[in-house]
């Protein structure tokens, strides 16, 4: 890796079938035309070495001299990513963050854990993944996990018939600046209008969609990771999820200089500090 100093990477906002991508630009620091000039860009994935799923190379970070970051990373791993995190994970960063803008509710649709990753995917990751609320427009919530349990034919059903009982079924909570949201694999949810986030996950893509509708998407070919929804749907959580199990989510970070985001089930995928400096230097490690 060269001692040249931080790289600086632009935005990396491939084309997504859900409206987004201003509040991207302004938190960046860009005009809308020196971002992306559309309406469909609510993603940036930042230092990417994860491609979108089913593609080659959409979605992976390009440097400055027109090599893909993930290249770069396989010719010098531990100049990039440090002799401890290539022995345990090899050349993969394990990790991808993006900036997320809903410009509408994204649909309902959860991510298969790491176990059915490997089995159905051929994948190590499966994609557990975090949010931290960087803006919101007043009134702003998050979906999260079936408020009753849910029969796996019932959900079938939703599916197939695209039944709006589905999202109703979710819980409902309010978001705010300052948030921050453990979504374990397998958990149903949505993203409501308005909430821009940074979002911490597993480096996949995998998502199973349960809504599609009136989403420019066609879920019955796309939805399912080619799997098929009778084996897609298998990595679902159907269990009931209650107020106290959903407050244990929500990371509620202490008042020291440095503080962890996120509750410590976070801890074996990602984690996020908040740095307070009101009160002078901060050490870190």
């Amino acid at each position: 890796m060269s001692d040249a100093g931080p790289v600086v990477l632009g935005p990396n906002q491939p084309q997504r079938f859900y409206q987004g991508g201003a509040r991207i630009a302004a938190f960046r620091g860009l005009a809308r035309s020196e971002a992306v000039p559309a309406d469909h860009v609510p993603e940036d994935w930042v230092g990417s070495a994860t491609p979108i799923f089913g593609t080659a190379e959409d979605g992976l970070t390009r440097l400055p001299d027109g090599r893909l970051l993930r290249d770069a990373i396989d010719s010098d791993p531990e100049g990039y990513l440090g002799p401890e995190h290539v022995q345990q994970y090899g050349a993969s960063p394990a990790l991808l963050v993006k900036l997320l803008d809903a410009g509408e509710r994204l649909p309902v649709h959860c991510h298969p854990g790491d176990r059915f990753a490997r089995k159905h995917l051929a994948s190590v990751w499966g994609k557990t993944e975090a949010w931290i609320v960087v803006d919101a427009a007043p009134g702003s919530e998050v979906h999260i996990g079936f408020t009753e349990a849910v029969p796996q034919d019932m959900l079938a059903g939703w599916v197939a018939d695209q039944d709006p009982a589905m999202l109703r079924a979710l819980n409902r909570m309010s978001v705010s600046p300052g948030d921050a949201i453990l979504i374990p694999a397998g958990l149903p949810h949505a993203i409501g209008e308005g909430v821009f986030v940074v979002e911490l996950q597993e480096p996949t893509d995998l998502s199973v969609l349960l809504e599609w509708e009136p989403f420019p998407i066609d879920g019955c070919a796309d939805g399912h990771l080619g799997l098929g929804f009778d084996l897609a749907l298998d990595c679902v959580d159907r269990s009931p999820w209650d107020a106290g199990q959903l407050a244990a989510l929500c990371g509620v970070p202490g008042h020291s200089p440095v503080a962890n985001v996120f509750p410590g089930a976070a801890d074996p995928y990602f984690a996020a500090q908040r740095i307070r400096t009101g009160g002078g230097a901060v050490t870190l490690e």
